[in-house]
């Protein structure tokens, strides 16, 4: 399946071929967005957080109530808000375009 993302103005930013099942968080990191992902994907930080295209938000399955909470911290949130740790890719999906909220920064220096 095709992922795309956007950077904070909605532009493209970088797009890639990813496997059904693989976590959202791995494949941005692997594209070179700027997703620190503090926590490695246990969900214990906001660092993640992505924006999903409005016409992909209902595709995904609701967040968890330890996902909204973390996301109260997060910046920039909106309505379409989630963090891309808790994002597994679904197989049938065919694509899914994420965008960067601007408070994105990738500290790790990957």
């Amino acid at each position: 399946m095709r992922v795309r993302f956007l950077d904070a103005g909605g532009r493209p930013a970088g797009e890639r071929e990813a496997a059904p099942g693989a976590r959202l968080l791995d494949v941005a990191q692997a594209d070179g967005q700027p997703l620190e992902g503090t926590c490695e994907g246990q969900m214990a930080c906001s660092t993640c957080h992505v924006l999903v295209a409005p016409e992909d938000f209902a595709k995904l399955p609701p967040a968890s109530e330890a996902e909204e909470d973390l996301l109260d911290l997060a910046a920039h949130v909106g309505r379409t808000s989630r963090l891309a740790c808790q994002i597994w890719l679904d197989p049938s999906w065919e694509s899914l375009t994420v965008r960067l909220p601007g408070a994105a920064h990738d500290m790790t220096g990957r």
